[in-house]
């Protein structure tokens, strides 16, 4: 499946390796360029496939925004300004250049993150997804990969694994799981929740062991712990 691709643009070796790794566990595809010439050599040979530019402004060489000036050239991609300059007169520069946001350093991932979710939904290129162990669950699409490959679910069915999925390694009770799933005033009983369960096991096949029966209470969602 595709994950939204971001180009980070960042000349500092540590602070890109941390931006990089940040973003791959928030389920994106990153590609780092370590100046404005080699972001650019990237960006026109990786045109069609970025979502999302995450631009430094101070560059050796190419400045971010001879770089940005370029971009906007040939594309409308979403770009994200990232400087140490707060003033209102350099983000006015941005802004007029084609910059579509701007952070200021120093910032915290986690800001940088809802920015990039943020400028993405704007674009319309927002593809959130769940991540556990072989699975990959694009939440937009509602579709399930297990390894990359898709496996055709129900909708009662999708539910129940995000549902496990974000509580994952909870031992979970099949009344509580009921409860959630089909909500509060659902008629049927507990034994609903053991036949979805046996589905999505079939589907996932033998090779997947998340999902573990809990005698005499539910079941707990998780890897094997060594």
């Amino acid at each position: 499946m595709k994950k939204n691709r971001i180009l980070v643009v960042e000349d500092e070796r540590k602070l890109a390796r941390t931006m990089e790794d940040f973003l791959k566990l928030q389920g994106y595809d990153v590609v780092c360029a370590k100046d404005g010439e080699n972001a650019l050599k990237i960006f026109y040979a990786d045109r069609p496939q970025v979502d999302l530019v995450l631009l430094d402004v101070m560059l050796p060489g190419i400045s971010g925004h001879e770089v940005l000036r370029e971009i906007r050239g040939s594309s409308d991609v979403p770009v994200i300004l990232l400087t140490a300059r707060s003033s209102v007169e350099d983000q006015m520069s941005g802004f007029e250049k084609g910059a579509d946001d701007y952070i200021t350093k120093p910032y915290t991932l986690e800001l940088v993150k809802l920015h990039i979710e943020a400028v993405l939904k704007r674009a319309g290129k927002l593809r959130p997804v769940l991540e556990y162990g072989n699975i990959t669950i694009d939440v937009a699409g509602q579709m399930v990969y297990w390894k990359g490959e898709y496996i055709e679910t129900t909708r009662k069915e999708y539910e129940l694994l995000v549902y496990f999925i974000e509580n994952n390694g909870i031992v979970l009770a099949r009344n509580t799981i009921l409860d959630a799933v089909w909500g509060y005033d659902y008629v049927g009983d507990i034994r609903t929740v053991d036949t979805l369960v046996k589905q999505l096991r079939k589907k996932l096949t033998e090779e997947c062991t998340y999902i573990k029966s809990v005698y005499g209470v539910g079941y707990l969602f998780g890897e094997n712990k060594k």
